[in-house]
């Protein structure tokens, strides 16, 4: 994920149109110590900083409905993640300046989006939300440069930090029944009350894909439903008790079992297994 948000940076600084020559450098991600001399003209965005972005963390939960399945997703980490951009220019008559100018055409490129626009996403950051919040010159970034450069070995040098925050998902999304039971009472002659129930379920393959077009069938009170593209079934009028369950679909085993109405919604998913 780490990556994928350095390959979407480097899409921005490599997108046509640019001028030279920011057009003509090698973007790379180097460490910029005393031993970094690029052959050509380089952009470096070094990784150098990976923290929470607190300001940004959230508990609040997601939830996706279908007609018969609930998925929880649970907020993930906002992972702020800090480069260090560095140009070094070849060649030319003065590299001073042309260092200048290739750091002025950088902050140019990354500095007019306040989000990352979803053109430029690479791998696992395609469609992800919220949107990538990024900002060029971070107020935050580092406050000795000096220090910095120390650590690495190598001299003091022009520099601009660029800070993006992306979400990394820690935890699994949890898959819930929707359909289970409903009731029905109704009055009848002499203040008699019958209770009718409706119930539904789900047919899956042993890999968990569901199977479409399976025949379902209450042999003791000869009722019969059809499921779903979604592999959901559901049969109404069912008196409380006891009953016998049949699935038949093409290419799998024949499912029987014994299920009470009502019950867990568990009791109403039915695994098939291949012929």
């Amino acid at each position: 994920m780490i990556q994928d948000l350095s390959l979407t940076l480097q899409k921005i600084l490599t997108q046509p149109g640019l001028p030279p020559p920011l057009s003509n450098a090698l973007i790379a991600f180097d460490r910029p110590e005393e031993t970094f001399h690029p052959m050509q003209s380089t952009v470096d965005l070094f990784l150098y900083d990976l923290r929470e972005n607190l300001e940004l963390r959230s508990n609040e939960l997601t939830i996706d409905k279908t007609a018969t399945t609930s998925v929880t997703h649970k907020a993930p980490m906002r992972l702020a993640c800090s480069y260090l951009a560095t140009a070094w220019p070849v060649g030319g008559a003065d590299p001073a300046l042309q260092e200048q100018q290739l750091l002025s055409q950088v902050l140019q490129a990354l500095g007019r989006f306040p989000t990352i626009p979803s053109t430029f996403l690479q791998g696992s950051l395609i469609n992800q939300q919220p949107p990538l919040p990024m900002v060029a010159l971070h107020p935050d970034a580092l406050k000795n440069l000096a220090e910095f450069w120390a650590s690495l070995g190598n001299t003091l040098r022009a520099s601009l930090t660029l800070t993006v925050t992306i979400s990394v998902p820690l935890f699994d999304d949890i898959t819930d029944f929707l359909v289970t039971t409903s009731t029905t009472n109704v009055l009848g002659p002499g203040a008699t009350t019958d209770e009718w129930l409706q119930f539904g379920g789900l047919v899956s393959d042993a890999q968990g894909h569901p199977v479409a077009g399976a025949l379902v069938d209450l042999l003791d009170v000869g009722l019969r439903a059809g499921s779903g593209d979604d592999g959901s079934f559901v049969f109404s009028g069912v008196q409380a008790g006891a009953h016998n369950l049949r699935v038949v679909a093409t290419g799998f085993q024949i499912y029987t079992q014994t299920v009470t109405v009502p019950g867990p919604p568990t009791a109403f998913q039915v695994i098939l297994s291949r012929l």
